[in-house]
């Protein structure tokens, strides 16, 4: 009788942890019961139709032209050639029937997190790659999203050249929707003035990571933070390593502002200033982040995301426990 009762207590334990790691793991997958389609205005298909004349698309499109610049300068470009082969490629790139049900997907599950989530009306354009750094802009209080799509023709696009390989890692469509999310998502990581610290920094790139969690929660890890595969598959085998030279060189609580440039701005590798960087992935600031941000999660499953976010790093890094994983 006595290993009948050891027995079932067994098992129920084992249940409780194993209910407890499922819902863990499965806490950004929600059910979305309502999803509000999504148009999207396509700016360039009138800009590039020589049927319109440009007085007529200025009279539709007029936000969107610079008031500095010349009309002239606009009807030159509109009969660009090249203009109009990068443009048709943007759209054979990037499905725009396709990018609408995905991007209603992403607002629903914003606005499951954050109900007073106002769906933007979405336009997107080719600005013949003069913006690929910043192709998504976003302004909530006039309730509008722009996408260049020029931006998203893939790492080995023709046109292309000039730019930076490690920029065009990330200039491909599957990058169109984890770009959207991080932009939005932006509006509500609070701000830290006050914390200058490299350890507030990360924490906030977690933050900011943890979010595009929960809006793209079926999207692939590599593409939320903008890696090649090789890039995530280095940054996690190196998890410990990266961890360690943090711990070891006394980062985590130093408020010298070159270590932004090394380890979280964009660039081809991060700077550890051994024979080891050429290999390494960029941003592991953040990745690192990442990880103790979904750590602290893990182990808080009742913390929602909205108090999550106030939180002050040293509470999600002390309460996180944080250790990497091998």
């Amino acid at each position: 009788m006595k290993k009948t009762i050891t027995y079932f207590l067994l098992l129920a334990f084992s249940f409780v942890l194993f209910s407890c790691k499922k819902e863990t793991e499965n806490r950004w997958n929600v059910e979305i019961k309502t999803t509000e389609p999504v148009k999207i205005t396509d700016i360039s298909a009138a800009f590039y139709n020589d049927k319109i004349p440009f007085q007529n698309f200025k009279k539709d499109f007029g936000f969107f032209l610079a008031p500095q610049v010349p009309d002239a300068t606009y009807e030159k470009k509109r009969a660009d050639a090249i203009e109009k082969r990068v443009y048709k490629d943007a759209l054979n790139k990037n499905n725009l029937a396709n990018l609408e049900k995905q991007l209603a997907a992403l607002f629903a599950h914003i606005k499951y997190y954050f109900p007073e989530f106002k769906i933007p009306q979405v336009y997107v354009f080719s600005s013949a790659t003069e913006l690929y750094e910043e192709p998504i802009l976003y302004v909530p209080n006039k309730g509008v999203l722009f996408i260049d799509l020029s931006a998203f023709l893939g790492e080995k696009s023709e046109f292309y050249e000039g730019i930076d390989v490690y920029m065009r890692k990330e200039m491909t469509p599957q990058n169109v929707l984890p770009k959207v999310a991080e932009t939005i998502a932006a509006d509500y990581v609070p701000a830290t003035p006050d914390h200058n610290k490299f350890l507030d920094k990360i924490i906030n790139f977690g933050k900011l990571m943890i979010l595009q969690d929960a809006f793209l929660p079926e999207t692939m890890d590599q593409y939320k933070i903008h890696y090649s595969k090789d890039q995530q598959s280095w940054a996690i085998s190196n998890e410990e390593n990266i961890w360690n030279y943090f711990v070891e060189n006394d980062l985590l609580f130093s408020d010298d502002n070159r270590l932004d440039e090394r380890f979280l701005a964009k660039a081809p590798f991060s700077k550890f200033y051994t024979e080891i960087d050429p290999k390494s992935s960029p941003r592991v600031g953040a990745f690192i982040g990442w990880q103790i941000c979904r750590q602290y999660l893990e182990k808080n499953p009742e913390v929602t995301l909205q108090k999550f976010l106030h939180l002050p790093a040293t509470e999600i890094f002390n309460n996180s426990n944080y250790k990497p994983k091998n």
